[in-house]
């Protein structure tokens, strides 16, 4: 198994330097919650870093990690004319996964990213990650995406509709 692993390191990254536009990607994103997440949170905001290989001219594949604070809401009760503020906290994750792009034109592209989110704060362990995101490229440095975000974990799910701004760099 180790070595199946180290043969496809190498080959990956023998791809990878053989083409020349390999680019480094940084964004941010506002994401309002869905799902059991509008529950606890009221909007969230992440930054992203991807380095992308292109293994084809439509193609390009490669690692990405991020971080993503989700804003803990505050809920009012009424309890016989006493009225009682509960904080949600925020829940923060870092996402680290494998990221795809297609080129479907040369300015609009589909995008996914498969992998990890890692929990930052106090009991939350993370979870499954998945960000599927179709993207316009205004200029070759700047483009905008829409995202949904799932995060799935034993506890349930958290789950965001995002729009975001990405640099190539």
């Amino acid at each position: 198994m180790k070595k199946l692993f180290m043969m496809a390191a190498i080959a990956a990254f023998g791809v990878s330097t053989s083409f020349a536009q390999n680019s480094f990607k940084v964004g941010a994103n506002f994401a309002l919650p869905i799902g059991d997440a509008g529950d606890y949170s009221s909007f969230s905001i992440g930054l992203d870093a991807a380095y992308l290989f292109e293994v084809s001219e439509k193609f390009q594949v490669g690692p990405a990690i991020g971080f993503t604070n989700a804003f803990g809401k505050t809920e009012s009760v009424t309890i016989l004319g006493n009225t009682l503020d509960f904080d949600y906290d925020d829940v923060q994750f870092v996402p680290i996964a494998a990221a795809a792009r297609f080129m479907a034109t040369e300015k609009f592209y589909l995008g996914a990213d498969l992998g990890y989110a890692l929990g930052v704060n106090d009991g939350n362990d993370g979870g499954f990650y998945y960000r599927p995101k179709v993207g316009y490229n205004f200029t070759d440095m700047i483009g905008a995406n829409i995202s949904y975000t799932g995060i799935s974990a034993d506890g349930g799910d958290f789950s965001t509709i995002g729009l975001g701004i990405e640099f190539s760099l």
